[in-house]
Parts: C-alpha cells; structure tokens; sequence
C-alpha cells in the first residue's frame, strides 16, 4: 500500500493578543484555527482544539502579555493538547518571551526563571519555537528544541531611513550592554555615529543616568533597546541627552511593555516619538500621539511559511536574527 502524503500547516491562537494571530494569518491568506479556551468556575483554564491536528504542523501563537501566567498557561496547554492529538509538529509562536530579564542568577538564591519556562515549552510538546528580539542570547542555549530567534531591526530601520533619510543621526544606547545592538543599528544606516549611557540600577524597575558616552550635541539621538517596560530608563536617558545638547531624541524598541507609569513618563518626556513593534498589545490608556506602532506580523508569517516550507529563516534577514 502506498500512500502519497500532504503538509498541512494549521495556526491557532490563545486568548492573549488574537488580534496579532489574525493579522499573521491574513498575510498568509490563511484563516485562524477554531479552540475552545474557558475557565471552570474555580479558575482552572480549559483548552480543546474544535478541528482535527492529526498530522499537521500546527503553529500555537500567544505572546506573553498581562495576564501573564494566565497566557502562559494557556499556551501550555495548546502545546500538549496538540501533541495528544497527534499533531506531527508543534512550533509555539512566542512574539514576547516572559521572564526574559531572569535569565540569570544575579544573586544568590535567585531562580533562572527564563530557563524554566524553556523547560515548560519543550516539555509540554513544542518541537520548535519562535521568538522576536530576546533580551539576551543565551536564552537560546536554555532550548533543548530549535528556537528560530527572530528580530525587529530591518523594520525599525526602516521606519528610521524613511522618516530621516541621509540626516546624520547618533544611536545611542541607555546603557552599556545595549552596545552591541546600537552598532547593528548603525551599520544598517547611512549616516550614523554611536553613543552610550552608563547608569546604575538602584532597585526593580529603578535606574539611574550617570554619563554620556559620545558626542550627541546638535544631533538627532536614536535610543535603542529590546523592550520598554516603566520607561524609566529610556526617559532618563533622553533627558541625559537633551541636557548634552541633543536636538531630538527618538525611541525605537521591540516590546512595548509598558507597566505602571510608563505611559504618563513618556507623554511628559523631551521623548520626540516613541516606535515600538505589535509583538504586545498597546494598553488602551497610551494612546500617545508621540507613540508609533509597526507591524511585526509580516516577519512573523515569512518566518512561519519558511519553517513550514523547511527553508531558511536565516536568509530573511540576512542573519542578523543571531
């Protein structure tokens, strides 16, 4: 007996963010799984796929958002509710990891968090997984599956060359280890040169500017990080350079956190815009004109139909996704 088999690649969504999962799938042409996703009255969440996976490469989309350990769970679930209904393979779709800033012991007594939510992924079923602009690298070593390490860089250029063109600019980093970043920033643009700020951190979510390193006066500054969580070091930042005589300050990041006071912080900062991407959802109270969000679905749909396809991700990006 022979039998002549067909991939069928097939994306569902938690009750995260949908609205990114629906606007990856329209650049696929595709349409959103059906799950049914509720709670029992004791607050336990319930998963259950309503079409068959048998077979199929199924994609689990659920960015890490508020509530977090709620999204996470779900998405658990999804991996291990497709992997008993035996689903061929399972790639869970991570736009924003969590627990990404633990990803190391900086104290004694303190647990790896993001190495155990790599734990979780692999063991709940995820054969591959995917994530955009991790806070740092070496999570990728905390996988004992392939992790396809996605990034918003030629986007956020892009939003850069097209409003600046030729214009010299200054990337700037908000602290020493964002370095290597503002150099990839640079390199990508034409007429640049490269800053940074030392700060020290005195708490959880609290840091402090101490110097600028570089020569800013009479230029545009691009901050770059990976994430704007309080806002409070992106906005210390840029009153550090606005007081070393920047002309403006831009912000570029990938995840737009945007905990407790971050919003009121940047709408009352010399900040002249704020670019983010869609990897999390906007909260309703920062809708900020100075605010500008770009689509990372498209980068995610090419990423996906690449894995689907079994052809380089890499080469998408021109392996700046390391």
């Amino acid at each position: 007996m022979e039998i002549v088999t067909k991939k069928r690649m097939q994306i569902f969504s938690g009750r995260g963010y949908p609205e990114l999962a629906h606007e990856v799938v329209d650049h696929l042409g595709m349409r959103l799984g059906d799950v049914d996703i509720h709670e029992f009255a004791s607050g336990e969440i319930y998963c259950r796929y309503r079409e068959n996976v048998r077979g199929s490469d199924v994609f689990v989309v659920q960015t890490h958002c508020h509530p977090l350990h709620d999204n996470i769970w779900e998405q658990l679930e999804l991996i291990d509710a497709a992997k008993r209904a035996s689903a061929k393979r399972i790639i869970a779709v991570v736009p924003y990891y969590g627990y990404a800033r633990q990803d190391r012991k900086a104290r004694s007594r303190e647990p790896i968090t993001a190495r155990l939510l790599a734990d979780m992924l692999c063991v709940a079923g995820a054969d591959r997984i995917v994530s955009v602009d991790l806070h740092s690298g070496q999570i990728q070593g905390f996988f004992d599956q392939p992790l396809d390490h996605l990034t918003a860089l030629p986007l956020l250029v892009d939003w850069l060359v097209q409003r600046y063109g030729d214009e010299h600019l200054v990337v700037a980093s908000p602290d020493a280890g964002g370095v290597k970043l503002a150099q990839k920033f640079q390199s990508r643009l034409r007429n640049a040169s490269i800053a940074f700020l030392a700060k020290t951190r005195t708490a959880h979510n609290i840091a402090k500017t101490l110097a600028v390193v570089g020569e800013v006066e009479g230029h545009t500054c691009v901050l770059v990080d990976d994430m704007i969580d309080t806002a409070g070091t992106i906005v210390g930042a840029a009153e550090a350079l606005i007081a070393r005589g920047a002309k403006a300050v831009v912000v570029v990041a990938t995840h737009p956190v945007l905990s407790g006071p971050a919003c009121e912080r940047l709408q009352d900062s010399p900040i002249e815009t704020v670019v983010v991407t869609n990897t999390l959802p906007i909260p309703g109270e920062c809708a900020l004109k100075k605010l500008e969000v770009c689509s990372i679905a498209p980068i995610i749909a090419s990423t996906m139909k690449a894995i689907f396809e079994d052809e380089s991700v890499s080469e998408l990006f021109d392996d700046d996704n390391q």
